[in-house]
């Protein structure tokens, strides 16, 4: 029986974490990052692997940081025949990557070589893109730069978010996995170099990313708000409060106001003016301090002094 150590952490790695499991191969333990506090009471919360390799009755090991750790001597003395990991969120250091006998497995949501690194999801669909999909590849010291052995795309919608492509690239991931292996295990993989030309790179959303910049197109600022759907949540600034927007759609309608100008308020949305002389619905927000909110609420609400003419910075 082939053995094997998964490194997880996020709810993307779940299902495949569970298909190991059912398909019987050896689990001899599952690394992913430590209780992180989550919520306003900041409350210690394992990992969605964590949670489920608990389920399963699999041995966990948490590093904080791998590298010359107490948990990578644990690791390398499991002597495990492969190691696979899915968003793990952080480089395995060389010696891990050399021990396994079969080598180290990374399912990467993306066509690499396209968008290396801890973003991909939310790159492709800022970006704009119509086309994603998973990577089954060789792990290497640089950033997911080894050799590919298997991918698969999918499409993506004009109505998907990070969120809702997270759990089907999750699935896609799962399945590419489960051909995959056995390919691995008998020697009959595909092992093709990355082309360096075609590089590109989708690093960790940063703070700034993460507001939105009027002056860019309604469409880009859609990709922008389904991209960091459900998380980190664009955001943008009015009457110096921030305010997190969370869903909204171009407007059909152009208007020419100033760039971020309140131009026209429904009952069900409040529509501001993007760059491009198209504007944005914005529909579902957060004011600072509050709930998630539709607009009709808001607008009942916390934003009834919101006139025609108002300023988003």
């Amino acid at each position: 029986m082939t053995s094997l150590v998964f490194m997880g952490t996020p709810e993307f790695s779940v299902p495949i974490l569970t298909m190991l499991h059912e398909e019987g191969y050896s689990i001899l333990a599952v690394v992913t990052q430590p209780d992180r506090p989550v919520g306003r009471k900041k409350v210690l919360t394992p990992t969605p692997v964590k949670k489920e390799a608990l389920r399963l009755g699999l041995p966990v090991i948490q590093p904080e940081k791998l590298k010359g750790s107490p948990e990578l001597d644990e690791i390398l003395s499991l002597q495990p025949d492969i190691v696979v990991t899915a968003a793990f969120g952080q480089l395995l250091p060389k010696e891990i990557l050399d021990a396994p006998k079969y080598g180290c497995l990374n399912v990467h949501a993306s066509l690499l070589p396209a968008y290396r690194g801890g973003a991909p999801i939310h790159q492709a669909v800022i970006d704009g893109q119509t086309e994603t999909g998973v990577t089954i590849m060789y792990m290497a010291q640089k950033l997911d730069a080894g050799d590919i052995i298997s991918q698969q795309a999918i499409p993506i919608e004009q109505t998907d978010t990070t969120g809702i492509l997270f759990e089907k690239l999750s699935v896609v991931g799962r399945d590419l996995l489960k051909e995959t292996l056995p390919t691995i295990l008998n020697g009959s993989n595909e092992r093709i170099v990355q082309d360096e030309s075609l590089v590109t790179f989708a690093r960790n959303i940063s703070r700034e990313q993460e507001r939105i910049d009027w002056s860019q197109s309604a469409q880009n600022i859609y990709n922008l708000v389904r991209g960091l759907n459900p998380w980190p949540v664009a955001y943008t600034t009015l009457k110096q409060e921030n305010v997190k927007i969370w869903w909204g759609q171009p407007s059909e309608q152009n208007y020419s106001q100033p760039i971020g100008t309140v131009v026209e308020l429904k009952v069900d949305r409040l529509i501001v003016q993007t760059g491009d002389k198209q504007a944005f619905e914005i529909t579902e927000l957060q004011p600072a301090g509050k709930k998630k909110m539709s607009a009709e609420e808001f607008l009942r609400g916390t934003g009834s002094k919101l006139q025609i003419g108002d300023q988003f910075e």
